[in-house]
């Protein structure tokens, strides 16, 4: 988990949207704003239907948390969306190392700009 200063309120958030760059993987989209301070803020949007049930949107959430580490020392504001149609279960092994490399491929892609 990281400190909830890492965190986007919801009016961020929206502010992001409106003012997003978009990086895209197979599974997720990233909007990605620049801000103005000295480290990133990241958030995810997790609906029921991608991640059906509490328990499984929480810990997709989880595992978002503890790989946005990597994109701390940048300054951007970045939401990550799921894709429509895209299923997960966190019961699934496969779906976790999807998830996993897809937040990897999405995080280096952003690094790089």
């Amino acid at each position: 988990m990281i400190a909830k200063k890492y965190h986007l309120s919801e009016r961020e958030l929206k502010k992001v949207f409106r003012e997003k760059k978009p990086f895209f993987s197979s599974m997720m989209v990233a909007n990605v704003r620049k801000n103005n301070f000295s480290h990133a803020r990241v958030g995810i949007l997790l609906s029921g239907k991608n991640t059906p049930g509490s328990v499984n949107r929480n810990a997709f959430r989880r595992l978002f948390y503890k790989s946005a580490w990597k994109i701390l020392e940048s300054e951007y504001d970045v939401v990550v969306v799921l894709k429509k149609g895209t299923k997960l279960s966190h019961k699934n092994p496969q779906d976790l190392e999807n998830f996993q490399q897809n937040l990897d491929f999405i995080f280096q892609k952003i690094l790089s700009q």
